[in-house]
Parts: structure tokens; sequence; C-alpha cells
């Protein structure tokens, strides 16, 4: 069965299920995209992830590379090998010395997983046909900053706040671990910096 790689090109909250995110898979040199419906704290692992935050407690993500790679288990490959009823199933594929092994993941945790690692991710390609959605634009999807797009109705105006308000904020949302936010608060700050 052909395979074809996806790289994550967005991060938004999910349109369709309220208190949850949708994580938009872009295929490599090509224009279909998949989204998939994933959990508040997925997401924020993802995010997390791709904008190299550290937090100051690991995630469990993290925890989870940080025992694979201990172990000297690298993951090569995350791979969504199957989807029944709406729901995507997925396996990571990892190397040790001697083996390599297929394991049973949650699509969301393969994915925060993949972005830990810096592995690709594979789709079926009849999963693709029958689940992607073609790029709005009809053009070859670039690799790119990956977007990462919060919802405007439970946000405060961050333009009407001062670089102080901004900074406390900041700093109260990277405590309640919602990294998500930290992001928009952080671009915030850095547009403003620019403009001085």
């Amino acid at each position: 069965m052909q395979k074809i790689e996806l790289e994550i090109v967005a991060l938004s909250h999910s349109i369709t299920q309220a208190n949850s995110y949708a994580v938009i898979l872009g295929e490599v040199n090509g224009i279909r995209r998949l989204p998939i419906v994933i959990g508040g704290f997925e997401a924020q692992a993802i995010a997390v992830a791709l904008e190299n935050m550290h937090p100051a407690r690991p995630l469990t993500h993290d925890l989870m590379k940080n025992f694979m790679t201990a172990f000297d288990i690298s993951l090569q490959e995350v791979y969504i090998c199957d989807l029944q009823e709406g729901i995507f199933y997925s396996k990571l594929v990892c190397f040790t010395a001697n083996d390599t092994i297929e394991i049973d993941s949650r699509t969301s945790d393969a994915l925060a997983l993949a972005v830990r690692f810096g592995c690709p991710i594979y789709v079926h390609a009849n999963i693709l046909e029958q689940a992607g959605i073609e790029n709005e634009s009809g053009e070859i999807n670039q690799p790119a900053k990956t977007t990462i797009v919060n919802n405007p109705d439970k946000q405060t105006d961050l333009s009407s706040l001062s670089v102080d308000q901004l900074n406390e904020l900041l700093n109260e949302v990277l405590e309640q671990e919602d990294y998500i936010r930290a992001i928009d608060i952080r671009d915030e700050i850095a547009k403003r910096n620019e403009h001085k």
C-alpha cells in the first residue's frame, strides 16, 4: 500500500466540535490536506514542541521522548494507518539496536511525538483520498512555519494591552500551562518590539 508523507501546516480550534482543536496535515509536495480533530492537551503538546517552548515541567510527551531516548529507542516515523467511523488510527515505528517495533498510538499522541523527534509523518494513500481535502488555493503545500490559530471569541484583544500588561498576562498563562495562548501573547510582544 502506498504511503504519502505529510507535515503539520496548521493547528486551530475545531469548528465542528466544541472544546477541541484541529491539526491540519498537508501533503508534502501536494495540494491535499488532512484535518484531524484532537483534544486540548494534545494540541498544547504539539504547539509547545512546534514553537520550541520549554515548560518548567516536562509534559507527558516530553517524558515519553526522554524515556525512549534513555533506552536507545528512536522514533523513525509516524504512520496513520486506518480510518474507521471518523477515527484515525496510527502506529509509531520505533527502532532499537536489534529490532523494528510498531506500536499502536492515538494519532494526536503520535503527532506530538513526531514533532519532538523530528520524524516524518505518513498516511495510507486511501485514507488521504477518503478524508483529505484540496488546498483551497490549489497551490502545492509549501514547507513553512506552522500556523497556530486561536479562538478569537475566547481571547482578550491583545492590541489594547500595554507591553507591561502583555508580559503579566504571559506569565499568568504560562503558570496555567496554556501554551497556545502564550504563543499569541509572545507574538504580540515581539510585534511591538519590532516597531520600536
